[in-house]
């Protein structure tokens, strides 16, 4: 049984995850830089991983913040 790291505790993305990502904006492919961000590889839009989840949020969602 694996265990979960602490909220706040560094968090590796599931590789079988990024694979079937895309970028929400014009849907390539995305890589990981370092720990706690995705880059697509095609508009070069950056992505947040917070806890080990991607935040994909297209920038229209972002507005209401």
């Amino acid at each position: 049984r694996e265990e979960w790291p602490a909220i706040g505790q560094e968090c590796e993305m599931d590789p079988e995850l990024l694979k079937i990502l895309a970028c929400p904006h014009c849907r390539a492919s995305l890589r990981e830089e370092g720990k706690d961000e995705l880059v697509c590889e095609g508009c070069r839009r950056r992505y947040p991983v917070i806890d080990g989840i991607p935040e994909l949020l297209p920038e229209s969602a972002k507005e209401g913040e």
